[in-house]
């Protein structure tokens, strides 16, 4: 194999140049990047930068050191075999690494709205927040809460509006997002509310109501970026079909990051996972696949999001399983979800880190736990396991 083409210059892009390298491939490689930025960590667009603790959120990353041709503001526009088309022409391969992510999906209407995925979103979306200003935010899953954390503590009047029954309805479960609904003070929060459109001075809701807002956020998610693969011959799915070993139904072809729905043996079913912690670690078997080697992607999904002063941390899959709290009523508190079995299945904690970490490793061994001392915040969860 002498050049590989990573397609995709976010962090997964990134960590797949890095593990190449470090796996001994002396080969060229070519990264293209649709953005004119240098790399940089996307997390940080919705807490740091959007609070204005920072403009700029670089991947620490010398691409000059370790020879590979960054290509900024190019886009690929096509696949076939063995050649990736681009907006700067035909680029041919032995290896091709799609780590192209996710696009967020937009209000329909025709007035003006913001989204938030990089870092001119965010640069822009922050000037608008000042005192005063009337902000509606559409969905309350991670990235809607906090934009409308930054628009609150930015002295805006915040309106947020999300469909289901309470905040992360959709994300993690209507149960648990009933319990933050305290944490929305001072922001009118419109639950079971949708939008029809998105006009000139505000939102129209599907009831009738004009919300008048001087800024509109859409945050109802993303869809993964493969429209450029619609007319090649690899599998698509809900993202990249892959393997455990993320290799497509192309030869020589692997997908990571957002745009990639891997076969999970955990789970025993495909999953596309849109978090920071599957761009980082996804490329260390994407890379060991191009070059000729089988290992295996299943981690445990995780994802954090800090909100409204609070550090809320999840993992696992909580799918068919029961639910039951730690620390219930008080300020800090866990979310664990167990099989029929009692194995924990997933865990959200907020403002509780060490039952995260414990939480994630009880996950990863698939071990059982006593239902009773988990229900004990004040008993490890570490000494929970039976």
């Amino acid at each position: 194999m002498n050049h590989v083409v990573v397609v995709g210059a976010g962090l997964a892009g990134v960590r797949s140049v890095e593990a190449l390298r470090g796996r001994g491939y002396e080969g060229g490689i070519t990264l293209l990047g649709q953005e004119r930025h240098r790399p940089y960590d996307r997390p940080p667009l919705s807490k740091a930068v959007l609070l204005g603790e920072t403009d700029r959120t670089y991947v620490d990353v010398d691409l000059e050191a370790m020879e590979v041709d960054f290509r900024p503001g190019v886009a690929a526009k096509g696949l076939r075999e063995g050649v990736v088309e681009t907006t700067e022409g035909e680029l041919p391969f032995d290896g091709l690494v799609i780590a192209t992510g996710a696009d967020p999906i937009r209000l329909p209407g025709d007035g003006p709205q913001h989204v938030l995925r990089t870092i001119d979103d965010a640069l822009l979306l922050r000037a608008t927040f000042v005192a005063g200003a009337r902000v509606v935010v559409v969905g309350a899953g991670w990235i809607g809460a906090e934009v409308a954390t930054a628009a609150r503590r930015a002295g805006c009047a915040v309106t947020v509006v999300e469909a289901g029954r309470a905040p992360l309805a959709h994300a993690v479960a209507p149960e648990v997002g009933e319990r933050i609904i305290p944490w929305y003070d001072g922001i009118d929060l419109r639950l079971g509310a949708m939008v029809s459109e998105v006009d000139e001075g505000g939102v129209r809701l599907t009831s009738g109501e004009f919300l008048d807002a001087d800024v509109v956020v859409a945050g109802i998610g993303v869809r993964p970026a493969v429209e450029w693969l619609a007319d090649a011959d690899i599998d698509l799915h809900n993202g990249v079909v892959t393997d455990e070993h993320l290799r497509t139904s192309m030869p020589g072809v692997v997908a990571v990051g957002d745009c990639a729905a891997w076969w999970s043996r955990r789970y025993g079913r495909r999953l596309r996972v849109e978090h920071w912690d599957t761009a980082l670690g996804a490329p260390e078997v994407a890379a060991a696949a191009l070059l000729g080697q089988d290992e295996v992607y299943d981690p445990v999904p995780y994802f954090w999001s800090e909100q409204f002063g609070h550090m809320v941390q999840f993992a696992g899959d909580p799918q068919e399983a029961r639910l039951l709290y730690r620390g219930e009523g008080e300020p800090k508190w866990t979310a664990c979800w167990l099989t029929s079995d009692d194995r924990l299945a997933a865990i959200l904690t907020v403002d509780r880190p060490r039952d995260l970490v414990q939480g994630r490793r009880i996950i990863e061994a698939g071990q059982h736990l006593d239902a009773a001392l988990l229900a004990d915040s004040q008993v490890p969860l570490r000494d929970c396991v039976v």
